[in-house]
């Protein structure tokens, strides 16, 4: 079957449609937790964001008629891939604060001097953000945050349809938003063991002071070892259960960040 055949039976507008609905979905797949981990093979990702773009074209292109004209087409193809990424940015802005937090701790314990290439994003990372950033996922995957995303995604057309445009203003304030909230959240993953870990250099640096031919370094090193370790297994749980509850108001805050321009 040729283009123009299958344009012919299936009708421009609903061909459009899955190109602009591709677009928006398609930015889950760079930013977004899980749907753009490196595990997964680059044609997997190809695959199912198009098997996603295929099961929402209809529901969103349904009683829409596209403009013929090539340029606004290419107008509304950038709109979507703009909607998707302001979606995506503000769904991934959780697991870099979680990230973040855990390179915090790699350099107040010491382990930054080591550093790994991170299975999930691919990149160069510490011992203690892979592991946050490892718990993240394994969170993620145990509340079927998957699902909330692609329902999420389904809902954004409820918001911004496809020949609505949305406010620029609200997407650059959730932007930022979402931006500054990584440090905020970052501090409060890693805050009592960040607090912990300072008051063992505040009484190793009184021990210096006090008795100064011990060789601090050489005992504070393995001591904030065992205190970050003990006290990283010990809040970890609570980690998850704070990761559970954000991850469930994730996807109800990146819808907030678009809103139709009036």
């Amino acid at each position: 079957m040729t283009l123009q055949e299958l344009l012919d039976q299936l009708g421009p507008d609903r061909v459009g449609a899955f190109f602009l609905v591709l677009a928006r979905v398609s930015p889950l797949f760079v930013l977004a937790p899980l749907f753009s981990s490196k595990l997964v093979p680059g044609r997997v990702r190809g695959i199912v964001a198009v098997a996603l773009a295929v099961g929402l074209s209809p529901v969103a292109g349904a009683h829409v008629h596209l403009p013929a004209d090539q340029y606004a087409f290419a107008g509304l193809l950038g709109k979507e891939l703009m909607v998707g990424l302001a979606f995506a940015f503000a769904l991934g802005a959780l697991f870099a604060a979680v990230q973040v937090a855990g390179s915090f701790l790699d350099t107040m314990i010491g382990f930054s001097f080591g550093s790994l290439v991170d299975p999930v994003t691919g990149n160069q990372s510490t011992v203690l953000q892979q592991l946050y950033g490892l718990v993240a996922v394994l969170v993620f995957i145990a509340i079927g945050g998957d699902a909330w995303v692609i329902r999420g995604v389904a809902r954004t057309y409820e918001v911004v349809g496809l020949m609505q445009y949305p406010r620029l203003d609200a997407m650059v304030a959730g932007a930022v938003g979402a931006f500054t909230q990584i440090f905020v959240a970052a501090i409060q993953v890693a805050g009592p063991v960040i607090l912990a870990l300072t008051l063992t250099d505040a009484a190793f640096g009184v021990v210096s002071r006090v008795v100064p031919q011990l060789n601090v370094f050489q005992v504070g090193f393995p001591a904030k070892v065992v205190v970050g370790l003990l006290l990283i297994s010990v809040s970890l749980p609570f980690v998850a259960g704070w990761l559970a509850d954000e991850m469930q108001r994730d996807v109800g805050t990146a819808l907030q960040t678009l809103k139709v321009s009036g």
